[in-house]
């Protein structure tokens, strides 16, 4: 049985959490280059078997070291970025075309990005504490995966909005300094955690 309360309560909680976090660029990121229902079905996979493991090991994954999760996550950030820095300006047009883009590649490029780089985050041990603190699974398990891809669809739709009234090489700029950025702030923290 589930329960709407609790549903509700995590869907907030994650939601809140995860709004501001590194899953809205990525998702924007991939929203204005793939077709949006390709990166959000890769995505929603790759959050539904984030919410899975964290539900099945309730609290556990709180014990993960987490210089070594931010040591991950800065140096995969600094790759996301070294790649979008040095990738030769493409045709607007041709990054919209969607017979370019297969759905396995696209979904694929979403899943392994947001499996990542979401281990261990914030909203991850947030719903393992969750489904600790109220030992509802399926409660806690739908209102975080909920919250999650409402997150993920919001950073595509807006990314696809935005590639309208943006050149595309500006947003690859500005999303690779980003990602420079957090990259450099994760590092610090595994350096100084």
């Amino acid at each position: 049985m589930i329960s709407l309360t609790v549903t509700a309560l995590v869907f907030g909680v994650v939601f809140l959490a995860e709004l501001p976090d590194k899953t809205a660029l990525a998702g924007l990121v991939l929203g204005t280059r793939y077709r949006a229902s390709y990166v959000f079905a890769g995505v929603a996979a790759a959050f539904a078997l984030h919410v899975a493991l964290a539900v099945a090991a309730g609290s556990v994954l709180t014990l993960l070291p987490q210089q070594l999760v931010h040591a991950l996550t800065g140096v995969l950030f600094l790759g996301g970025a070294a790649m979008l820095l040095m990738k030769k300006d493409e045709d607007e047009e041709e990054v919209r075309r969607p017979e370019n883009q297969s759905f396995l590649k696209v979904a694929g490029a979403g899943f392994m990005l947001i499996l990542v780089a979401e281990f261990g985050d914030l909203t991850q041990i947030m719903t393992a504490n969750l489904a600790a603190r109220y030992d509802d699974p399926l409660s806690v398990g739908l209102g975080a995966v909920l919250a999650l891809w409402a997150v993920a669809g919001l950073g595509i739709v807006g990314g696809k909005a935005l590639m309208k009234r943006v050149p595309l090489a500006l947003i690859t700029k500005v999303a690779a300094l980003l990602m420079l950025a957090l990259g450099v702030w994760s590092l610090w923290e595994a350096v100084t955690g």
